[in-house]
């Protein structure tokens, strides 16, 4: 990543922020009201200057189609930290099964608040509107728990899934960002269902290292 102004640090960091906090980049209106920028458009320009220094990668067509470059991430690493990369979950077997890690990235976990366990490869477009997208690399904390309106790991009927979770009594209901999708609700009685993780954030998908 090349060296950023002050304020380009300040955006980049807040960018990150969001991302650990809600596992999704923030909108050009949010950053405009979290740095007091007259309109969407200054925040734009801000983030066209940090995609030519290679901080971050802006995919077209989504409000939040931003991506922190894997550089970006790299520089501020600790300790040259890594994560296991999780492909394709087979049926009934613990995620983080040596059967199941492709590799593991350069990354340090302590990146991510709370800190990333592992890296989940992206599979499909239901989460497209929340700006993951099929193949990127999501970062997981491993928690059984998870609050309504997180993005979430889940394992419905020995299918693992990335959804936002929304609890309704003895009901969870896991919802896409993709209109095309339906949501998928689950009765906690009856149904077999667990929490694998928490998204913490995103990685854009490259090669490893």
């Amino acid at each position: 990543m090349d060296e950023l102004t002050p304020q380009q640090q300040k955006i980049f960091d807040f960018i990150r922020k969001t991302i650990e906090r809600s596992g999704m980049p923030p909108t050009r209106s949010e950053i405009q009201l979290a740095f007091g920028f007259r309109s969407p458009n200054a925040a734009e320009d801000h983030l066209r200057k940090l995609q030519q220094r290679n901080a971050i990668e802006i995919l077209p067509g989504t409000a939040r189609g931003i991506r922190l470059k894997k550089s970006s991430l790299m520089s501020g690493a600790l300790n040259n930290g890594s994560l296991p990369l999780i492909g394709r979950v087979a049926a009934g077997s613990p995620i983080l099964s040596e059967a199941h890690v492709q590799g593991r990235y350069q990354v340090d976990p302590a990146l991510f608040k709370p800190r990333a366990d592992y890296l989940l490869r992206v599979r499909g477009s239901s989460m497209r509107d929340a700006g993951i997208l099929d193949g990127d690399l999501l970062a997981v904390h491993r928690s059984a728990e998870a609050r309504s309106g997180q993005i979430v790991v889940a394992r419905v009927h020995d299918e693992v899934t990335v959804k936002r979770l929304r609890r309704r009594g003895a009901s969870v209901e896991l919802l896409p960002e993709n209109p095309d999708f339906k949501a998928i609700v689950i009765d906690t009685r009856q149904d077999s269902f667990a929490i694998e993780g928490i998204a913490v954030g995103l990685v854009r998908n490259e090669r490893l290292l």
